[in-house]
């Protein structure tokens, strides 16, 4: 494995910091479903929640190259993210916190 997987797959597994079980029971809400762009009536973010459940339920060795190119954007929307909290909005009920977690790292963990 090369080391840019090798950094990207450690990466993920720091920032995706929600079970994949945990994660599916997000997606199934209604608050998960009431945040992000929704062009094709799902979000970019729930979808690629139900991406990185598939992600977190494979064997290392099965990743495909798709695989880490979706882990590396998950750790990219994720740090992006994390540096924009809302300042004036609970974070517990933000949107904020939704869309993060769609994209399976919950900030108050």
């Amino acid at each position: 494995m090369s080391s840019d997987k090798e950094a990207i797959y450690q990466d993920f597994y720091a920032s995706v910091n929600m079970a994949p079980k945990e994660l599916e029971e997000w997606l199934d809400t209604e608050a998960s479903k009431s945040v992000g762009d929704s062009d094709s009536g799902e979000s970019t973010g729930h979808r690629s929640g139900r991406r990185i459940v598939d992600i977190k339920r494979k064997r290392k060795a099965d990743l495909s190259d798709d695989d880490y190119a979706h882990m590396k954007k998950v750790n990219q929307y994720i740090a992006r993210h994390l540096e924009q909290p809302p300042q004036k909005e609970d974070k517990k009920t933000s949107r904020w916190r939704y869309s993060l977690m769609n994209w399976g790292h919950d900030p108050l963990k």
